[in-house]
């Protein structure tokens, strides 16, 4: 069966968290492609900086960008933790009982997931994070779905498209994510591109996209974006936003809401 490039890069990463490295070879072989098409993928993944190549085939590279350790899941959990539990306080005011929702593997949506893990609610979570999902399976009222793909060390999350065809089955209400920086010209950017090509898929499957950013990525930039400005429906923030990013959002029908109530007030107007 034919694969899709995405399908066949997933499967090449699969290989490599599994054995560190891989022979052109013995993938042609296993995928049923030629082996310069294989090259050609190596190539630009190594230009992504998700392997390295090597005589014959190719290694993981653990120097890669998006798994450094200032980027680990771990070291980010511990950043700003006041601002995120001020900004999944606010998130939860949105959500409503039945509702399908859908968390990242952020830091903040883990948060996020501490108060729905507390809530009576009857709610489905459809999330792409392990230490999410382990938070929600305490709750007994909760419906948790882990979406399929490739699951990385660092980041404790999963990445890669081969879940997609679970995310066409399902009916996002709203999908709470947040990001690696916040841009008015490029709006959310991360820097895991495998994991941003997975939310580029989710969020154009949700009804709804909330933007939980906390203002030390304001006006940051990343490696690629997911999701425009225009594409985000609400934007939380835990401080107030420059003149330029609030006439922005309006202007691309953004609702900002800030942790700050007097600043929220203002800029709903």
């Amino acid at each position: 069966m034919k694969m899709f490039v995405s399908e066949r890069r997933d499967r090449i990463m699969e290989v490599l968290h599994e054995k560190k490295r891989v022979t052109v070879k013995e993938l042609a072989s296993e995928m049923g492609v030629s082996e310069a098409t294989l090259r050609t993928d190596f190539n630009t993944m190594e230009k992504m900086g998700l392997l390295k190549r090597t005589h014959g085939g190719a290694i993981l590279d653990d120097e890669k960008p998006g798994l450094e350790p200032e980027n680990s899941f771990d070291v980010r959990q511990k950043k700003n933790i006041e601002e995120k539990v001020k900004i999944s306080l606010k998130a939860l005011e949105l959500i409503q009982p039945k509702q399908c929702l859908m968390l990242d593997a952020s830091s903040t949506a883990l948060e996020l997931a501490k108060q729905l893990k507390q809530l009576s609610m009857r709610l489905t979570v459809v999330t792409t994070g392990l230490h999410t999902a382990l938070e929600l399976k305490e709750n007994p009222n909760l419906i948790v779905i882990m979406v399929g793909g490739v699951v990385t060390s660092r980041s404790s999350s999963i990445e890669g498209t081969l879940g997609i065809e679970l995310l066409d089955s399902i009916n996002i209400d709203m999908m709470f994510t947040s990001a690696n920086g916040f841009t008015v010209e490029n709006g959310l950017e991360d820097f895991n591109l495998y994991e941003v090509a997975l939310k580029k898929e989710i969020a154009k499957r949700a009804a709804n996209i909330i933007a939980l950013v906390d203002s030390s990525k304001l006006g940051k930039s990343s490696s690629a974006s997911f999701a425009k400005l225009e594409d985000v429906d609400k934007l939380i923030t835990d401080a107030p936003l420059d003149h330029e990013i609030i006439q922005k959002a309006l202007s691309a029908n953004v609702d900002v809401r800030s942790t700050e109530e007097s600043a929220s007030a203002a800029v709903r107007g």
